[in-house]
């Protein structure tokens, strides 16, 4: 019991040093502190206490894959402090035991790409999502809910995403005009709490060169939407992050047709809805431009979220729009071929889709991926412990290990044979805490 305790409570100094950190440093720019990335949310989630035990639980190691069977998770407060086969573990008494007897164990799952709907926020707690990052939304956009005093995933939050004039989408951006106006916005919002900065794609290279620059200083990364941005300079830039497939579309195509979509996207922004099918349904994968990006995307390791969900297109009963499906079907067969390739993908629902009920659009995604040729042990990991390296909070999420943070979930059944049976959720830990 000495050992455990004295784990535990290393950690959770840590973590407490953190907290502090992050809340008495009100600006990293003046005081020259890097804060760690934390959730907005972070005083408001409930903290376990006491011992928890889980035991006979199948434990899926998101690292390897690997599966240790009959194993214990012994918990204190709301730290994980030792894992093994049960047979191993000394069980303190007065611990709180939890037979997972048929069960199996996975981390809590990520999600790199939610947006705000407080309905959703519940659903996906209770369906395994105990940390997600909305990338371009007014941070007190999320006000309301949070005041809400209900069960909430951790909430990584990046404010609205950088923009030019004539946005997309104006009540979610903030207008960058030139790079002193793009450092000021980056340095705004990290003192708000931002976990990440988000470009969207009107912005010039220019302009993300000093995005970057200025996000870098104080420790936090950047993702781009960008989709009529030239990919290549783009991430040599400084990006850390791509959101969805389509981002990289006008690189697999001619230069003179990506210049064509282009224009049609700066003089009306909705030219992208039907556009960006037309221009994947032809796109020739055996061509050498499609070997060179993806071999650019796998040196550079960058992360990619492809959020597949949010374009998917299935045949319908009376009329298919064949555009569209081939368009579709393009887009999950590159995301497909990057896996293959070695690239860092990562999943993110987009929290909705057109072919699901409300509130599974993670699992619609994680399905997609498993339609398009990714094994299921990859999916799991691009949930979890890869997000959690793109979020940069993988030294305490993201995996179940002895000093990590208590998020978890339990399973009717092994996902690794199928899929789909990240629907069969039977309990959600948040940090040491089973959500009801």
């Amino acid at each position: 019991m000495i050992d455990i305790t004295f784990k535990k409570s290393y950690h959770f100094f840590c973590f407490v040093i953190l907290v502090f950190i992050v809340s008495c440093q009100p600006a990293t720019h003046e005081t020259g502190i890097i804060s760690p990335i934390i959730e907005v949310n972070h005083t408001a989630i409930r903290e376990g206490s006491g011992m928890k035990a889980i035991t006979h639980v199948s434990l899926i190691d998101v690292h390897d894959g690997n599966i240790l069977a009959d194993a214990c998770i012994l918990i204190e407060d709301n730290i994980i402090v030792e894992i093994g086969p049960c047979a191993q573990i000394d069980i303190p008494e007065e611990t709180d035991i939890i037979d997972a007897s048929g069960l199996y164990a996975l981390p809590g799952l990520i999600d790199a790409h939610f947006h705000l709907g407080e309905i959703l926020l519940k659903r996906f707690l209770a369906r395994g999502i105990t940390s997600l990052r909305d990338p371009g939304a007014w941070i007190e956009s999320y006000n309301n809910v949070r005041a809400s005093r209900q069960d909430l995933p951790r909430l990584f939050l990046t404010g609205p995403h950088f923009d030019m004039e004539n946005p997309a989408y104006p009540t979610n951006c903030v207008i960058n005009r030139d790079a002193a106006e793009a450092r000021l916005n980056v340095k705004t919002f990290a003192d708000q709490g931002a976990s990440a900065i988000k470009v969207y794609f009107r912005t010039s290279l220019g302009l993300i060169k000093e995005i970057c620059d200025e996000a870098h200083s104080l420790g936090l990364p950047v993702t781009a939407h960008l989709e009529i941005t030239d990919i290549y300079e783009a991430v040599n830039s400084g990006l850390n992050g791509l959101e969805h497939i389509t981002s990289v579309g006008t690189s697999l195509v001619p230069k003179r047709e990506a210049e064509d979509y282009k224009r049609a996207i700066l003089q009306d922004n909705n030219a992208r809805r039907m556009g960006r099918y037309t221009m994947w349904s032809h796109i020739e994968f055996d061509h050498p431009r499609a070997s060179k990006l993806t071999n650019f995307l796998v040196d550079e390791q960058i992360f990619i979220c492809p959020t597949l969900g949010a374009f998917e297109y299935q045949p319908a009963e009376q009329e298919t729009d064949s555009i569209k499906l081939e368009g579709f079907k393009n887009m999950q067969s590159y995301t497909g071929q990057l896996h293959r390739a070695g690239a860092r993908l990562v999943l993110g629902s987009h929290s909705w889709t057109p072919y699901d009920s409300i509130g599974w659009a993670y699992h619609n995604e994680m399905e997609l991926w498993s339609a398009a040729g990714i094994d299921n042990r990859s999916i799991l990991r691009a949930s979890t412990i890869e997000n959690a390296r793109f979020f940069r909070i993988e030294s305490r999420l993201g995996s179940l290990e002895a000093g990590k943070q208590a998020d978890l979930i339990l399973l009717k059944e092994n996902p690794q044979d199928d899929i789909r049976s990240m629907r069969k959720v039977e309990r959600v830990m948040l940090n040491g805490v089973w959500i009801d």
